[in-house]
């Protein structure tokens, strides 16, 4: 099974599922937004992608560089930011089995495939 960590709002993450349907996959489809990943699950989707949170951020939102930009912070307290501001996460991230890509561009999801 193939899950993709959504956000409609998102032409990145539009772009990367309809790559997956497309290629005749029905993802089960995550909406992060409204229901972000716990910390025990991100640091698994992490490992899985080979990340580390600072691995995953969307430096470009107006949050990260108002309250995040040149701080210093632990990879734990950066799994607690990303799943208290799941908009930071880089979308989408594509999980099936044990591996985990950003599909971004979408071509990248062909590594699970």
């Amino acid at each position: 099974m193939i899950r993709i960590f959504h956000n409609p709002r998102c032409k990145k993450s539009r772009a990367g599922l309809n790559y997956l349907k497309e290629k005749g996959i029905e993802p089960e489809v995550v909406h992060y937004m409204k229901n972000p990943p716990h910390e025990e699950e991100l640091k698994r989707i992490l490992q899985k992608l080979n990340k580390k949170p600072a691995g995953i951020i969307r430096t470009q939102e107006a949050l990260y560089k108002s309250d995040y930009k040149d701080k210093d912070f632990t990879d734990g307290e950066w799994v607690k930011i990303l799943t208290e501001n799941p908009r930071l996460i880089r979308r989408p991230i594509v999980v099936k089995g044990y591996k985990a890509v950003i599909g971004d561009p979408p071509e990248n999801i062909d590594h699970l495939l």
